[in-house]
């Protein structure tokens, strides 16, 4: 039984409010991506209002951050979900849909199989990362760290491709 989980946080500023136009094909599509997360292989669980989704949980005073927030069995089962399955269709529009970050907008760490994480404690993770970098701590795709319980070097875990940019 594995005893660390993997955490999850990104936050992008939309364009423009939800119930706009501008973002309809996007709001048309959370209920099946969050589906599609929801069914895929290692998922346990995310964050989401009564409502069912993240975009109404509010994390700072700026109306057009949205959050999303899940927790993985491992970074591998989070990658092939994030990178290999139609969700892949709906980043590929987060241009038309939010504005580029100017810095770190996703961040991972690790947490104790069966603790549940606040937005809180995601904020405080992104806040890390972008303050000192990738740590075992706050890391990223690209940056790895392994959970506590695994020896060996972060260096080895990288994903066969770079697939976290915005270029």
């Amino acid at each position: 039984m594995k005893t660390w989980h993997i955490a999850q946080l990104n936050v992008a500023r939309a364009v423009a409010p939800l119930d706009s136009p501008q973002l309809a094909d996007f709001v048309a599509a959370l209920d099946h991506i969050n589906a599609l997360a929801e069914a895929s292989p290692g998922f346990i669980w995310r964050l989401k209002s009564d409502e069912g989704n993240a975009t109404d949980i509010k994390v700072s005073d700026d109306p057009n951050l949205i959050v999303n927030m899940s927790v993985w069995e491992s970074v591998e089962q989070l990658f092939e979900y994030v990178y290999r399955t139609p969700h892949t269709k709906v980043m590929a529009r987060r241009r038309e849909w939010f504005e580029h970050p100017a810095e770190a907008h996703q961040v991972m760490w690790w947490i104790p199989a069966g603790h549940v994480p606040t937005a809180e404690e995601a904020m405080e993770r992104l806040r890390h990362l972008r303050e000192n970098g990738p740590t075992p701590h706050a890391f990223t795709f690209r940056q790895r760290h392994p959970a506590p319980e695994q020896v060996g070097d972060p260096t080895d875990m990288k994903p066969e491709r770079d697939c976290v940019g915005w270029k």
